[in-house]
C-alpha cells in the first residue's frame, strides 16, 4: 500500500491507486481522455507511466489526481522522487531507506 508521503515513485503510486479503484490501464486512459477532453492518452501511455519509462507532466498529473481521487501534491512528490531516482539510480537504495533529497521527506 503506497499513499506517498514519500513511499514510491509516481509510476508505482499510479498503479497502486488505479488498482484500489478497480480500474484497468485502458479504463484509466479512457477516464483521463474523457475528463480532460484530450484524447492524447491511451493504455500504452498509462503503462509507460506505471513502468517508470515516462514521468507524467504536470498537466497529466492534475488529471490523474482527479481521476484517481488523490491530492495532486502526492503525485507531484512522487514525480520528484522518480526524477531523483532516474538521475541517480545508485541513490535508489538510499532514497528508499530514508535518505531523501531536500523537499522529499515524509510528513509526520
Amino acid at each position: 500500500m503506497v499513499d506517498n508521503p514519500l513511499g514510491a515513485p509516481v509510476g508505482e503510486l499510479i498503479r497502486e491507486l488505479r488498482h484500489r479503484r478497480g480500474l484497468t490501464q485502458m479504463a484509466l486512459a479512457d477516464k483521463l481522455a474523457a475528463t480532460s477532453g484530450n484524447d492524447g492518452v491511451n493504455r500504452g501511455q498509462v503503462a509507460r507511466w506505471e513502468r517508470g519509462k515516462r514521468i507524467p507532466s504536470r498537466y497529466w498529473r492534475t488529471w490523474i489526481a482527479m481521476a484517481l481521487e488523490t491530492p495532486p501534491e502526492h503525485l507531484d512528490r512522487a514525480a520528484a522522487l522518480a526524477r531523483f531516482l532516474r538521475a541517480a539510480p545508485e541513490a535508489g537504495v538510499a532514497a528508499r531507506a530514508g535518505d531523501h533529497p531536500a523537499g522529499l521527506t515524509a510528513r509526520r
